[in-house]
């Protein structure tokens, strides 16, 4: 998808457009980036990478459409990622990743989702695990949080971006 969502879509297709406006403009990001610049923290007080927050947001597709709707185990890497040892380890990890794999993680990690919501037929649908203190989230609520947390950061990858091409040497 590369327009803005449709102004005259219903609620479902309006809430799976904005997700997906925000997923391509991750992957866009990507484009832009060296498997180094992916990889270097950029911004002093802080761990965040490109591919940090890349890796981060394949594993909340996942934590979220998979693992919270669903109740199923979540899927590799995140499933033997050692979280008990380094509950950041998806944006740790990101380092040893090249772009390309974080592309297709993250790939991955979208199309499962969209197979995952096409086959519940309401927003009104519940999650089968709880989350905030045991409460069952519609998938309404999931895509809603998914465009939040997928915008935000896009936010802190434009912010990276600025920094990554500032440390660019000049031509």
């Amino acid at each position: 998808m590369n327009a803005y969502p449709d102004v005259t879509a219903g609620e479902r297709q309006s809430l799976e457009q904005f997700l997906d406006f925000h997923r391509t403009g991750v992957l866009r990001t990507l484009d832009e980036v060296t498997d180094a610049e992916a990889a270097t923290r950029v911004l002093p007080a802080t761990e965040l990478t490109v591919g940090g927050i890349v890796k981060h947001l394949a594993s909340v597709e996942d934590l979220w459409f998979s693992h919270k709707l669903l109740d199923v185990p979540s899927a590799e890497p995140w499933r033997s990622a050692p979280f008990d040892q380094d509950p950041d380890w998806e944006i740790h990890s990101a380092a040893d990743d090249t772009v390309e794999e974080l592309r297709a993680l993250y790939q991955l990690a979208c199309e499962a989702s969209r197979r995952i919501t096409a086959r519940i037929g309401s927003l009104d649908a519940r999650a089968v695990r709880g989350s905030f203190g045991g409460q069952l989230v519609s998938l309404r609520w999931i895509y809603l949080h998914m465009i939040e947390e997928t915008a935000q950061h896009r936010g802190h990858l434009d912010l990276l971006m600025d920094a990554v091409r500032q440390a660019r040497p000049r031509r």
